[in-house]
């Protein structure tokens, strides 16, 4: 009973967590929400497979931009917790140069590699020509999707989450309407099929971004400033912050490059396999935008306690943490498996195999996401701290180490032909990364305090 109370938190830190979380899990599930509505509104063209594939490049551009946006957001959210607002602008200033530059490099290498980037994931030659005419147009937003990150984390470090929210929601609106619009042709535009689903994601991150600098500029935002001290930093400065950042870059490189080469195993199943997997991943999505919501929670709270210098109260506050997690994925895999016939129902899909698929798929990834939505929240807490080398391993490593291995055994070795099955024995990476997760967590070496090394 006392164990159990030692990750039991006062209502006080819940309603804090809470008020934190669940905008931040709201805003992670807009965000989601754009890329389920293109899947959603594809499938009624037929076009899955074809999206689902070119978007894999947008899956490595979110992951390494992310990784930049949430490295410097490990020091932001310290140097608030310290009430340091100079190094808080000249960090915001150094997410924003990242994030371009995270941006134009994927950009260049879809404009450049994209046929062959489609052709290493998938063989079918009509997949891969309708998956390029989504790509030539997807891939102008990737610059604007990557800015959005700097500006997500800098509003979750600062506790101000509805402000992205509110914003995500307006997004997800002018998503919506444009890919009506431009898909089907509509109020006498040229009809576009997938090419007008890539164009309504365009417009949608380009006016987030708009909207985004109109109103941190008119609201007078405390991470902005003029653009000599937001864009000051020194050779110190960067190199202290990308110590720990570019950490997190490689295992996020490694992670959604990883993530992506599924995709290459499950490809040799065919592809009404891979509409089946693409559907459940979508559904996949929604619950884990609610587990990144208080996985930026956890990181938001417990970095401005080592922020502040308490790193006692950020070790509690990680236990109650993971209190939290244990309840939350629990509920979360039960709702998926018993909602599981319901969610596939919302896509367009006319073949009885690819359904029955679908089902158990989207019941294998509450097996996944019950584990993620624990290990995230773990991650969180060693990641605010500045346990990025480890993370590295917890994370990457073990996908490599064992997920990719086992998904290209099962479908190259053994030859299993379901992709549900495959997929279920692919999550013993899940079960060795909550193990190991926790025993690095519970060693409290994570909890140190990283603004002593900056100086004005």
């Amino acid at each position: 009973m006392d164990i159990i109370r030692h990750y039991m938190g006062p209502k006080s830190f819940y309603k804090r967590a809470c008020y934190i979380a669940i905008p931040l899990g709201l805003q992670q599930l807009v965000t989601s929400c754009m890329g389920i509505i293109d899947s959603l509104m594809v499938s009624w063209i037929g076009q899955v497979t074809a999206v689902g594939t070119a978007v894999q490049i947008e899956t490595l551009c979110t992951s390494v931009s992310w990784a930049c946006a949430a490295g410097v957001g490990i020091y932001s959210v310290q140097f608030f917790g310290a009430k340091d607002m100079l190094n808080l602008k000249r960090s915001f200033g150094l997410s924003l140069v990242l994030a371009v530059i995270s941006g134009m490099f994927w950009f260049l290498l879809a404009a450049i590699f994209g046929k062959w980037i489609l052709g290493f994931y998938i063989q079918d030659a009509m997949v891969i020509g309708n998956g390029l005419l989504y790509l030539r147009i997807a891939m102008f937003s990737y610059v604007f999707l990557a800015i959005e990150f700097a500006f997500n984390i800098v509003y979750r470090n600062i506790n101000q989450p509805r402000i992205p929210l509110i914003i995500g929601i307006m997004a997800m609106i002018i998503n919506v309407i444009s890919n009506y619009i431009f898909i089907f042709g509509l109020f006498g535009m040229p009809k576009m099929g997938i090419q007008g689903a890539a164009l309504g994601t365009c417009l949608a991150h380009m006016s987030a971004v708009s909207i985004h600098f109109i109103y941190a500029y008119r609201t007078h935002q405390i991470f902005l400033g003029s653009l000599s001290e937001m864009f000051s930093f020194d050779i110190r400065f960067v190199k202290n912050i990308m110590r720990k950042t570019q950490a997190i870059i490689i295992n996020e490189l490694f992670f959604g490059f990883g993530s992506t080469l599924f995709i290459k195993a499950f490809g040799v199943l065919g592809t009404s396999s891979m509409d089946a997997y693409y559907v459940g991943a979508k559904i996949s999505d929604i619950f884990y935008a609610l587990a990144n919501g208080f996985s930026n929670a956890v990181a938001a709270i417990v970095g401005m306690s080592l922020g502040a210098g308490n790193e006692n109260k950020a070790k509690e506050e990680g236990n109650y943490f993971i209190g939290m997690a244990v309840c939350l994925s629990t509920v979360a895999m039960a709702l998926i498996f018993a909602g599981s016939h319901f969610l596939v129902s919302i896509f367009h899909l006319t073949n009885s195999q690819v359904i029955e698929e679908a089902v158990l798929i989207v019941k294998v990834f509450s097996l996944r996401i019950a584990l993620r939505f624990f290990i995230v929240i773990v991650f969180s807490s060693l990641r605010a701290g500045g346990d990025s080398k480890i993370l590295t391993l917890l994370d990457s490593g073990l996908m490599w180490g064992v997920g990719i291995p086992l998904a290209f055994i099962c479908v190259h070795l053994f030859q299993i032909q379901s992709i549900a099955l495959v997929f279920l024995i692919c999550q013993l990476e899940q079960v060795v990364r909550v193990i190991f997760g926790m025993r690095r967590y519970r060693t409290g070496v994570w909890a140190v305090n990283l603004t002593t090394s900056i100086s004005n």
